[in-house]
């Protein structure tokens, strides 16, 4: 193998090894449970702040708070927010938190809320889902 053949074999190795991680990072611990008939699912993304992972672990537990987040118990919801926007701001939600509910199954509720959640938000970074509920099982 020449020099030349090396190199490109060790920045494809490198590529290769990069996107391993990319992929790794990418994966974010979930907390389920089931709150009054509704599967419950928290992404516990690193950016979210401690007060955010309070008022998200809220809407998973509380029934009240998650009936003003989802009306229908048999649809499906999502939230979605920016990493570099956040959830909550000076203890308000930020504009480009968007979420969206009573839709027929996740990926929709997933593709709606994230496509809304793109449109308004202020930084660079696609926004992610951070809860999922859909009709418990």
């Amino acid at each position: 193998m020449g020099k030349s053949q090396m190199m490109k074999a060790g920045v494809l190795a490198a590529l290769i090894a990069a996107t391993g991680s990319f992929a790794a990072a990418q994966t974010v611990p979930v907390e389920a449970g089931v709150n009054a008939g509704s599967a419950v699912s928290l992404h516990l993304h690193p950016f979210l702040t401690a007060e955010e992972l309070a008022t998200l672990r809220l809407v998973a537990t509380n029934d009240q708070a998650l009936s003003l987040f989802v009306t229908s118990r048999t649809g499906h919801a999502a939230l979605a927010i920016s990493p570099q926007d956040g959830f909550v701001r000076d203890g308000s939600p930020v504009p480009s938190a968007v979420a969206l509910g009573d839709l027929p199954d996740a990926a929709a509720a997933r593709t709606a809320a994230l496509a809304a959640c793109d449109q308004a938000r202020k930084g660079q970074m696609p926004c992610v889902v951070v809860l999922e509920v859909a009709p418990a099982q």
